[in-house]
């Protein structure tokens, strides 16, 4: 039962919601129930059907509306005489500036994905307003506290990129259903119905053809009075049969693997011309709706199909595409809940795994991992929600020391299923919310200002309207203030190589970077480069300085910790990982800075190897996963 001063706290209280899905939902509820009155709600996504097995707020009569004014509707119907204000937006945009944060006096996260986090809590820094934030995935969740000037933010430990496997490995020599998923989502997908300017190595060259022909068919160009039909089956006997065969000719690439075997159409699609030709006409007209499973009368998404059922699916997808979605094709992108777009993919990856020896799965387990999906538990969002509000009010309260970081585990560790860990010190090396510099190593000779913009400031620090300064001289800047010279001598600078510009980088120039939204400003010290690894810094730059907390020491046991580079280089793919990292936790004690990792969320696992190296996010759920961190294995022990 909370006290009178409890009470009085949260009905005083003005409250910021980020996110309105699987957290949100059980998160608006509990606010209310347990007595705020005055609650604000920011989510920029409308409902989907997926979304109805855990938002308890939504139906299905409510599927394509706004999630923060449905749910706001749905908790008045029960607390009519509370104060929701919905915001159907992005908390990046204008509006949501400092000035609007600093009217709350907490701000609460369910956010899903990494941008809009660091973007949240760099404006509750700058407004001094406390933020809690919260995550969850399958069984696992946490809850951690931020508060400036006595708790670390959530960019004190940095966040590790998802694992990544070279292209190479992708195009060439896949040897598990990942690599399949990732190649006909990111490669052949992307190829056929989104920017087909893509380069990569799908369109081999036909043998005939040097190096230096200028005059190389593009297979993936339809040709004048070719059908659909015929098109279709041109693409799949190249990637799935032609391309395979230019594969196999490399004897060296084979001498350790299995040998791939090539799949022509021929082979598995010779009497369903006209049966699916008909199917086709009878499509559903709502592009959205449109299916290849329903136009081939297949039902079941967790059957696993064979070979020649993914090619039916494959050319059935194919040609709906073109014929009920033809004005969407050059500008798609894959979204695990475009049904067509699964089905294509699922189906590609899996007639690609067969050629490989590697095991078919179902749309099911494909769509799971082409959306980096770990399915949501309803119980766990709801249990994450009851320990936000917790701290929520102990945060009103000012009750520092009670302050905890919660860890919502899938089975119990030492007898406990929550895990309650004192909130950590500030990263004295954290660039946000301790101002430390950072160093760039890069050959100014060669990279341009738009490469230390898009790959370093965007990219890295997350700043989206960003100013540069070296000295006195301004030379670049966002903003729809500035006047068309001034855009056009940034557009210049853009292009030039940073040894070039007006007040020129060179080793030990210090650079200011900021971010006049966010308020956040961040010097970089330069460092002249010449050579970089291709495979290990891909980018040709590499920054450092922000680094794991320096107050734990290295463990006997070695741990393989991030491994791969920081960067979503081209000469990468990121993929789901499968790695996993334990960590023994002693029974009922509270831990500080010094006796453990920042990154612990998955470190608290189980025996069953579940996933242990995911950056973000569930499905459209709430999560950041954290990373096999080098500092679990770098931590002090507990004595």
């Amino acid at each position: 039962m909370a006290s009178q001063n409890q009470l009085a706290s949260i009905k005083g209280a003005k409250v910021l919601m980020v996110g309105a899905g699987g957290i949100g939902c059980e998160l608006l509820k509990t606010l209310a129930l347990s007595g705020f009155q005055d609650i604000h709600i920011i989510d920029m996504d409308t409902i989907e059907v997926s979304n109805l097995n855990r938002q308890f707020l939504f139906r299905k009569s409510h599927v394509g509306q706004s999630k923060a004014k449905v749910a706001r509707d749905a908790v008045l119907r029960f607390r009519p005489h509370i104060s929701i204000t919905p915001y159907h937006a992005n908390v990046k945009d204008p509006d949501f500036n400092v000035d609007f944060f600093k009217q709350f006096n907490v701000v609460l996260n369910g956010l899903d994905n990494l941008d809009a986090r660091r973007h949240v809590n760099r404006l509750s820094l700058a407004a001094e307003v406390p933020l809690v934030e919260s995550g969850t995935t399958g069984f696992l969740g946490q809850v951690t506290v931020h508060v400036k000037g006595r708790t670390e933010c959530y960019e004190c430990q940095p966040k590790p990129a998802p694992k990544t496997y070279p292209v190479c490995t992708i195009t060439s020599t896949p040897s598990k259903f990942v690599h399949c998923i990732v190649w006909a989502k990111d490669l052949l997908f992307t190829k056929l119905f989104g920017d087909k300017n893509q380069e990569n190595d799908l369109n081999v060259r036909s043998t005939d053809a040097t190096s230096s022909s200028e005059h190389v068919e593009d297979v993936f160009e339809r040709r004048k009075d070719e059908d659909i039909e015929q098109y279709g089956r041109r693409i799949y006997d190249h990637v799935f049969g032609y391309n395979i065969e230019e594969a196999l000719s490399n004897e060296e690439t084979w001498k350790n693997r299995n040998r791939p075997k090539p799949i022509y159409s021929r082979d598995f699609l010779h009497d369903e011309i006209a049966q699916q030709n008909g199917n086709v006409d009878n499509a559903a007209s709502d592009p959205s709706s449109v299916s290849a499973m329903a136009s081939l009368g297949m039902k079941n998404p967790q059957d696993i199909w064979c070979l020649k059922e993914n090619s039916r699916i494959f050319m059935e997808a194919f040609k709906l595409f073109f014929m009920k979605r033809e004005k969407e094709i050059g500008n798609l992108t894959f979204d695990k809940d475009d049904q067509l777009a699964v089905e294509f993919v699922t189906a590609a990856a899996n007639i690609r795994a067969s050629s490989f020896g590697i095991p078919l799965h179902s749309l099911f387990e494909a769509k799971g991992i082409a959306g980096n999906i770990v399915h949501a538990v309803a119980t766990t969002n709801a249990i994450i929600a009851g320990l936000i509000v917790i701290e929520a009010i102990k945060v009103l309260q000012n009750d520092t020391n009670n302050y905890r970081m919660t860890y919502c585990l899938e089975h119990p560790t030492r007898k406990m299923l929550l895990m309650p860990v004192e909130p950590f010190e500030a990263n004295k090396s954290c660039y946000v919310c301790s101002e430390s510099p950072l160093t760039l190593e890069i050959n100014t000779h060669r990279a341009k200002l738009r490469d230390f913009v898009e790959k370093i400031v965007k990219a890295k620090l997350g700043m989206y309207f960003p100013l540069i300064m070296h000295g006195a001289a301004l030379l670049y800047e966002v903003g729809d203030d500035l006047d068309e010279a001034m855009v056009a001598n940034y557009a210049a600078n853009l292009e030039k190589v940073l040894s070039e510009l007006p007040s020129p980088f060179t080793s030990g120039t210090t650079v200011t970077v900021e971010d006049l939204k966010q308020e956040l400003t961040c010097n970089i010290n330069i460092k002249h480069r010449e050579e970089f690894d291709e495979e290990k810094e891909p980018d040709g730059m590499l920054l450092s300085g922000w680094t794991q907390a320096s107050s734990v020491e290295k463990d006997d046991n070695k741990s393989n910790g991030n491994g791969g580079s920081t960067s979503n280089a081209s000469q990468a793919v990121p993929v789901e990982a499968e790695d996993n990292v334990e960590m023994d936790v002693p029974s009922g004690k509270k831990r500080r800075l010094s006796e453990i990792s920042g990154q612990d969320l998955l470190s608290f696992t189980d025996e069953t190897k579940n996933h242990g190296k995911l950056e973000v996010v569930d499905d459209d759920d709430d999560l950041v996963m954290l990373d096999g961190d080098p500092g679990l294995n770098k931590r002090k022990r507990m004595q």
